[in-house]
This record gives structure tokens, C-alpha cells and sequence, in this order.
């Protein structure tokens, strides 16, 4: 399932703006991207997947970490990205986001590579912005100014909150990925 852009979401419309200040950047087939480092509970190396029945192909199954059982979405999978073979680079970002009834959950996503941890001043980071009618970026918080290059800044917990895949890649966003 693909999320189909709705004319009823702008750009703006019901978008936190990104917050100055640190975010984990990661690539995904050749693009970065970032999110705030207080969501970031560990990263790890790939670990045996427990695959669950009837799940869409971006989630992947659980992982058991020290006891706790956490779902995994392969981030490339759910942007409908390309995804290349497995390398060492490949690891689980491990975040901790909104649950739906309230409180918080962890949640595991599958990234091609970690980046840094950077810091993003309110000058950095732009506005999403306004791709037309057509382009629902609701999942786009801003835009990180790093060197030549430019960061997307993603909401994990609408990400989270979305069953479906989300066409980012349409939104063609310039690649961003050998700025630091």
C-alpha cells in the first residue's frame, strides 16, 4: 500500500516545525536524513529477525533486545526506496516514540548507515517546503542546512503512526549525503 497524496494536507498543514538543536542523521539509499537524538534510545548492528505473519513488506518482524520484544520497519522499505544488499554499515536505529494510548513505545528501524550526531541551529534548519498540492509532507519536519548539502528531518511517530509505505522519494529532495 502506497500513501497516496491528499489535497486536504498541505505542506504546513499540521506539521511540527523541526526544533534547533541535536538530531541523528542516517542515510537511506543515498539521501540523509535526521531525527532528534532524544528519540534515539541505542543503535545496533543487525540481529536474527523474528518474522510476524501478514505484515506489510517495510515491517520486517521484532527483535528481542535484552528482553524487551521491538517491532522493526526497514525505513528504505516504508520511503519505497531502493534497498541494496546488507553491509556492516546496515545497523537498527532503537527509538523511542508516541504509543498510540498514550505514553511512549520502542520502535526499530533499519537504516543503510548512521552519520553523526549533529547540531542544528534555528538558522540551519529551513521550513518544509511547499512541494504543491500534489505532496503530502506531513512526515517531513524541516529541512537541516549541513555544508552543501541538505538533511531531511522526519516525525518518527507519524511515520510510526502510518500503516502504509510512504512515497518520500517523490518529493525530490536533493541528495544530501556526502554533507556533513
Amino acid at each position: 500500500m502506497t500513501a497516496h497524496p491528499s489535497p486536504h494536507h498541505s505542506s504546513h498543514q499540521g506539521t511540527t516545525g523541526a526544533l534547533p538543536g541535536k538530531y541523528l542523521t542516517f542515510t537511506l539509499s543515498k539521501e540523509s536524513y535526521g531525527i532528534p537524538v532524544l528519540k534515539v534510545r541505542e543503535i545496533i548492528r543487525l540481529c536474527p529477525i523474528t518474522p510476524v505473519a501478514n505484515m506489510p513488506e517495510h515491517v520486517k518482524g521484532v527483535i528481542n533486545l535484552r528482553g524487551k520484544v521491538i517491532p522493526l520497519v526497514d525505513l528504505r522499505s516504508k520511503f519505497c526506496l531502493p534497498i541494496s544488499a546488507d553491509t556492516e554499515r546496515n545497523c537498527i536505529v532503537v527509538t523511542q516514540i508516541a504509543a498510540a494510548g498514550g505514553g511512549t513505545r520502542l520502535y526499530g528501524v533499519i537504516v543503510d548507515g548512521v552519520e553523526e550526531v549533529a547540531n542544528f541551529t534555528a538558522a540551519d534548519i529551513e521550513p518544509t517546503p511547499d512541494f504543491g498540492g500534489a505532496i503530502d509532507s506531513m512526515f517531513i519536519t524541516g529541512m537541516a542546512k549541513a555544508g552543501s548539502g541538505v538533511k531531511t528531518l522526519i516525525d518518527l511517530d507519524k511515520i510510526s503512526a502510518f500503516d502504509g509505505t510512504i512515497a518520500i522519494q517523490a518529493l525530490g529532495l536533493p541528495s544530501a549525503s556526502h554533507a556533513s
